[in-house]
């Protein structure tokens, strides 16, 4: 039996507890709190079940193997250090850290320790963002070209980082899971409407064999949007989140460049062929994530989405939010 504390049970918390007690194999011991009205929600939603405004409590107990950090990221380095030192696992809400230099500290701990960090890239455990990844492995979509995401609704707007820290981990995580490429450049452009920090961006990612990414994210939009394109050689998808039915469509479209022979002039060739929508798993991905996070712990298998994952999208935030404050394009090395 593995046993959890949670800190943190504001926005996202709940479905953080409610996941990790739905496995027999785990037991939620504790929840930690700053606000005496959440940890009510606790009471309410989980009678019998231990609350404190104390993390060091969870943080120190013997009695847990694991903390399942959710809490905004300026506390994610302190809180998931203590409890790698207390010989802890660590689940951590996403982005990982504030800086590389916190997470590449993280990661040398928990390496030392023998112990697992796995960031909550939900999307990755999703449906939709799995086929995706089948589709690409098989080669059914080719070389891939670009990865294009729009990621907007009104709100919500937060306190403490910008929308690229809110919205685009999302995006990076994806990205990073599907291209498995490392960014060579990184261009951000944004601006800040409705208080200090940027509600609104636009991120450019290059990446080698030309490949290209592109991530709106905006807290400021009239619609809410959760839309991406993904370019291939062979063939184009598009992935709408919030299409019930058809998720993924894929589309056998394409543009071909051939040399007429004796003219040596460019033309170009367009394909159109079928669409076709793939079946998607129907499960919830944050249930299937804490499963795998108990399975890792128990067979010490690193997870896909461990800390050096969660890097490497915080390196390109760094880059990200570097380049909106001096107006340049970011050289990773």
């Amino acid at each position: 039996m593995i046993k959890i504390g949670v800190i943190g049970y504001g926005y996202w918390g709940p479905n953080i507890v409610r996941n990790f007690s739905t496995h027999k194999d785990c037991r939620i011991v504790a929840v930690c709190d700053k606000s005496p009205k959440a940890l009510a929600r606790v009471m309410g939603a989980h009678p019998g079940l231990h609350t404190t405004t104390d993390p060091d409590e969870l943080l120190r107990s013997p009695e847990l193997d694991a903390i399942a950090i959710v809490t905004p990221v300026s506390y994610h380095y302190e809180l998931a250090k203590k409890a790698l030192e207390n010989g802890k696992h660590v689940f951590v809400e996403k982005p990982f850290t504030a800086t590389s230099a916190q997470a590449e500290e993280l990661n040398e701990m928990a390496e030392s320790r023998n112990l697992q960090i796995m960031v909550d890239h939900t999307f990755l455990f999703t449906g939709a963002v799995r086929k995706i990844k089948q589709l690409m492995d098989d080669g059914v979509l080719g070389q891939i070209y670009y990865y294009d995401s729009t990621r907007v609704n009104l709100g919500l707007f937060q306190h403490d980082v910008n929308v690229l820290w809110d919205l685009a981990p999302h995006d990076l995580a994806i990205m990073d899971y599907l291209l498995g490429l490392e960014p060579e450049l990184i261009v951000a452009t944004g601006g800040a409407h409705v208080n200090s920090l940027e509600n609104i961006a636009y991120l450019t990612v290059y990446f080698p064999d030309n490949v290209l990414a592109h991530i709106n994210v905006n807290w400021l939009s009239p619609v809410k949007v959760r839309t991406t394109f993904v370019g291939g050689q062979k063939k184009m998808l598009v992935w709408n989140d919030l299409d019930p039915a058809e998720k993924i469509r894929v589309y056998d479209k394409g543009a071909e460049v051939q040399t007429e022979q004796g003219v040596h002039q460019a033309l170009v060739s367009y394909r159109t062929g079928d669409m076709f929508a793939p079946k998607i798993e129907e499960s919830e991905a944050l249930r299937v994530e804490t499963r795998y996070f108990l399975d890792c712990i128990q067979s010490g298998a690193r997870p896909f989405n461990d800390g050096h994952a969660g890097l490497r999208v915080v390196r390109i935030l760094e880059a990200a939010e570097q380049s909106l404050n001096q107006h340049k394009e970011i050289v990773l090395a």
